[in-house]
């Protein structure tokens, strides 16, 4: 059977938006998503890119067999509107919790009720911060999300949004945890298109986050 470590730490350095990240999350941008960022230190995703990471001083790959994903989250929970619906944003978090399952079971066990040899990873994707003014935090994500997939040609950029993720991996049998990671996103420029989003037109980025996970080699 699989043993968890490159996989499993892969995933929370994998799992990550790609782009053009150019500098690592800011202590003001943390979501509360994570209990505790104090230890987080710089380290670099597969890519290369610039990421926050931790790892507990007691994780030892032989105690993890198997891996348990628990459906990924917006946090803040954000608000629907017009362009993207509540649907929509359940429909999102459905399907990349599927297509992490999908990628990760090439590499290890999957369970679908973690074990006292499981790991448990909890991720969310999260938005903390916008140049728009006035705009509130749990309205920042979906405006990023129409933004991720909106055309460069059409319309005009009014705003930047960030949307950041937020991971964690812990020990099944007593809920410690045992890696963290922050990752930033890239900026994202909203265009004005009140189009409305749907789940297609994010599934190559999800596809590409689980892909990532997979992929990641230590």
């Amino acid at each position: 059977m699989s043993r968890a470590s490159p996989l499993c730490l892969g995933l929370l350095a994998g799992l990550l938006l790609t782009g053009c990240a150019s500098q690592t999350t800011q202590p003001s941008q943390y979501s509360g998503f994570l209990a505790d960022y104090s230890e987080l230190k710089p380290a670099s995703s597969a890519s290369g890119a610039p990421v926050l990471r931790w790892v507990s001083p007691d994780y030892k790959a032989t105690d993890y067999v198997s891996v348990y994903v628990e459906k990924p989250v917006f946090y803040p929970a954000p608000k629907p509107s017009d362009q993207v619906s509540q649907a929509t944003l359940e429909q999102i978090t459905d399907y990349l919790k599927q297509a992490i399952e999908r990628e990760l079971s090439q590499r290890m066990q999957v369970v679908d009720t973690p074990t006292r040899d499981s790991l448990v990873l909890r991720s969310a994707i999260t938005g903390v911060d916008s140049s728009a003014e006035g705009l509130k935090v749990y309205e920042v994500i979906p405006i990023a999300l129409v933004a991720a997939a909106a055309s460069t040609a059409a319309g005009t950029r009014d705003r930047d949004t960030n949307i950041y993720v937020e991971l964690e991996a812990v020990n099944a049998e007593n809920n410690q945890p045992m890696v963290r990671v922050v990752r930033k996103g890239h900026g994202l420029q909203l265009e004005n298109d009140s189009s409305q989003l749907t789940l297609d037109d994010l599934k190559p980025a999800l596809d590409t986050w689980a892909k990532d996970a997979r992929s990641f080699k230590p």
